[in-house]
């Protein structure tokens, strides 16, 4: 590297809602040359949208980096990358609204990346999610941010935390579980019992609703079903 160069970290980042909305956390991971994570940070957001934790987990990100080194940043959300790279020009011209003349979802949010952008060199690079063989430290951001939004704990290498465990398909949004092809999918679907999957219940954490429209309350016992988390009453009539 020549003398007085800069070389450029790699990091990713990424946010997860349980629900959309629902329990949510952020999560950003920054890599060494090899791409092995040196330092990672991921925390609970509440009761949040998944742009909510996306635009949060860039935001930390940002704050927690060395604005003067540059950067290429991975993610997986291309609402998060259009609204800074695309339109965020545009709504500045506009007074921080849209072409709909719509006051800017998340504005605070957005305004904040703005002023940490500013004069940085930063690359942003859109990685797909959920894929076998991906982005690794996609992936990484991936289950920091949805351990932060199970666990609503705080969590990184300031911690001393271990890395972040592979969150369960059940703990997924719907329609974001990994699929597994060929041996690999025959393997899994004989390993795993399905009365084990359709009677799994768990203590909800947080209050929410249920497909069939009634809430249920923080303790109460939950159940996977078609759309989500909800009544053990209704998966098992979702099943029947």
């Amino acid at each position: 590297m020549i003398a007085g160069m800069v070389e450029r970290v790699i990091a990713a980042c990424d946010g997860a809602s349980k629900g959309n909305p629902g329990p949510a956390g952020w999560a950003w991971v920054i890599a060494d040359s090899a791409e092995t994570p040196t330092r990672w940070e991921s925390g609970p957001l509440g009761t949040a949208t998944n742009n909510v934790a996306e635009l949060t987990a860039l935001e930390r990100l940002l704050s927690a980096a060395d604005p003067d080194v540059p950067m290429e940043i991975r993610m997986d959300s291309q609402y998060a990358m259009k609204a800074v790279t695309t339109w965020l020009p545009g709504w500045k011209r506009k007074g921080w609204k849209t072409a709909a003349g719509k006051p800017v979802a998340n504005q605070e949010l957005v305004m904040s990346i703005d002023a940490l952008l500013a004069g940085r060199s930063v690359e942003f690079r859109y990685v797909p999610a959920h894929q076998v063989n991906g982005d690794p430290l996609n992936d990484f951001a991936d289950r920091a941010a949805s351990h932060a939004a199970i666990t609503q704990e705080p969590a990184g290498s300031a911690y001393d935390s271990p890395p972040p465990p592979q969150a369960p398909d059940a703990a997924r949004p719907a329609g974001t579980r990994r699929r597994a092809t060929g041996a690999a999918a025959k393997t899994s679907a004989a390993s795993k019992p399905r009365s084990a999957a359709s009677t799994r219940t768990l203590k909800a954490k947080f209050p929410g609703r249920c497909r069939c429209g009634r809430p249920y309350a923080a303790g109460e016992p939950i159940a996977k079903n078609p759309d989500g988390w909800g009544h053990p009453d209704c998966r098992t009539g979702a099943n029947s």
